[in-house]
C-alpha cells in the first residue's frame, strides 16, 4: 500500500528556515529604508550622524515606541543647540549610558593592565519631533513604490488605517492605525526590490494591527511576562514572513526577517522554542488578514 504522501506545509517550511537562518547566524540587521547622512533603524545622533550602540539602542527604542516619536534621530541639548535648533519648553529627556576614560596607576600585578579605566556616566538625549528649527536630511528623489497588485489587494481588503509620512514604521493601537515610512526612503537594486521590501514592513505592520481584543485579543500568557513585547514582534517577523511566502512576493525569508528574529530571540533570554509559539499565533495572524480578503464587500 502506497503511504499517502504528507502535505507541504509552506508555514513549517518557512519557519524551519528561519530558524535555520538564526542557528547560522544570518547577516548584519538592516531595515529596508534609510535617511541619507543618518543612517536606518538604529537610533542616530544628529549632531554626529554616529549610530548608538548596546543598551543605548534598546533604551531609545523603548522611548520611541513609549512616546510614538516618528523619528529615530537624538542628540543632547547643547548639540542641539549647536545645530541651531531649540528644545521645546517642557519636553522631557531620555537616558543613553556613555563611558568616560581616564588613566591610573596600572596594576603591576597584572601584565596587560595599560591604566586605562571606564566609568559610565548618563547622559539625556532628545528626539528630532522635540525640538524647533530641524529640517531632515533631503529625501533622495525617487518614485513611489510600485504597487504588487495580489499584496495591494489583500491589504486594502483588511480596512487597516495606513498613513505614510516620517522615517519608522509602526502600528498605533492607541489610534488602531499603521504608519509607514516614506515610500522615497525605500530602495533597492531595482523596483521590484523596492516594492518587496515596502510590502514585507507593511505585513509586519499589519500582523501587529490583528492583535487587538477586536480582532484576535493575542494573549500571551505568563511565560513570556515582561517579555511579551519582544514575543509580539516576533510574531509579526513570522506573520510578514509568512505572508509573503504565500503572496510569493519573495522567494524565500529575507536575511533580515531572520537578523531581527534573532535580536528578539536573544531578548527571550535565547528560548528558541518561543519560535515555534510565536509561529503558531503569527499563522493565526495571517488567516485573519486572508479572511478579510475572500470576505464579501
Amino acid at each position: 500500500m502506497q503511504k499517502r504522501k504528507t502535505p507541504f506545509d509552506l508555514h513549517k517550511h518557512v519557519t524551519d528556515q528561519i530558524v535555520k537562518a538564526i542557528e547560522e547566524g544570518a547577516g548584519k540587521v538592516q531595515m529596508p529604508w534609510q535617511r541619507l547622512g543618518i543612517g536606518n533603524a538604529v537610533p542616530a545622533n544628529a549632531h554626529t550622524s554616529a549610530k548608538y550602540r548596546g543598551v543605548n539602542i534598546l533604551s531609545l527604542w523603548a522611548s520611541t515606541i513609549t512616546n510614538d516619536f516618528p523619528r529615530i534621530i537624538w542628540a543632547t541639548f547643547r548639540q542641539w543647540q549647536k545645530l541651531d535648533c531649540q528644545v521645546r519648553k517642557g519636553e522631557k529627556g531620555s537616558c543613553v549610558i556613555f563611558y568616560k576614560e581616564f588613566e591610573v596607576e596600572p596594576d603591576q600585578s597584572k601584565p596587560n593592565d595599560d591604566g586605562l579605566r571606564r566609568i559610565a556616566r548618563a547622559s539625556w538625549v532628545f528626539n528630532a519631533s522635540q525640538v524647533d528649527g530641524f529640517e531632515l536630511p533631503d529625501i533622495p528623489d525617487m518614485s513611489p513604490i510600485t504597487r504588487i497588485n495580489n499584496a495591494e489587494k489583500l491589504v486594502q481588503s483588511t480596512g487597516a488605517d495606513i498613513r505614510h509620512g516620517g522615517d519608522r514604521a509602526y502600528y498605533r493601537s492607541t489610534q488602531d492605525l499603521i504608519q509607514m515610512p516614506d515610500e522615497r526612503l525605500f530602495y533597492g537594486s531595482n523596483e521590484a526590490k523596492r516594492s518587496e521590501d515596502y510590502y514585507a514592513i507593511l505585513l509586519h505592520e499589519l500582523t501587529h494591527w490583528t492583535s487587538p481584543d477586536k480582532r484576535l485579543g493575542r494573549e500571551l500568557g505568563k511565560r513570556f511576562g515582561d517579555d511579551e513585547y519582544a514575543m509580539e514582534e516576533l510574531i509579526a517577523e513570522l506573520g510578514a514572513a509568512f505572508l509573503c511566502a504565500e503572496l510569493g512576493i519573495t522567494p524565500k525569508p529575507r536575511d533580515d526577517h531572520a537578523s531581527d528574529i534573532a535580536n528578539w530571540l536573544q531578548v527571550l533570554k535565547n528560548d528558541k522554542k518561543a519560535v515555534f509559539t510565536a509561529a503558531a499565533r503569527a499563522s493565526e495572524a495571517a488567516a485573519y488578514i486572508r479572511k478579510q480578503n475572500k470576505s464579501p464587500s
